[in-house]
């Protein structure tokens, strides 16, 4: 297996969380915990074990995934962000970073993560 193997979820929609949790349990990767906001994820980052995140850009509430993309590069942890949109929905500190379309395959997936190692 290459790649990182403890992955973060952050995703509000829990039925794309539960599937994102299949496709790692299926590609033999380790969850690292799920969140749904801001606060969340960045409790189980302090927490450590995390190797790598995928990222869902827009949160309930409004909230931006940023300051959590922030605390990972803080902490040399790679991170993927998954978007419905297009790159435009970055900020353009972030546009350089690695993204996943959705809806996902489990392929993308796979080599999402795999682009990280």
């Amino acid at each position: 297996m290459s790649g990182p193997q403890n992955i973060l979820i952050v995703e509000d929609e829990p039925l794309i969380a539960m599937m994102l949790e299949d496709f790692l349990d299926v590609l033999g990767k380790t969850m690292a915990g799920t969140a749904d906001n801001v606060a969340d994820a960045l409790a189980l980052i302090e927490a450590g074990g995390v190797e790598a995140a995928i990222l869902d850009v827009n949160l309930r509430g409004g909230e931006k995934s940023w300051a959590i993309a922030d605390a990972l590069t803080a902490r040399g942890i790679p991170y993927i962000f998954a978007t419905g949109g297009s790159t435009d929905s970055l900020s353009e500190a972030y546009r350089d970073r690695p993204t996943l379309p959705k809806p996902f395959t489990m392929d993308a997936v796979s080599k999402a993560l795999d682009s990280l190692a």
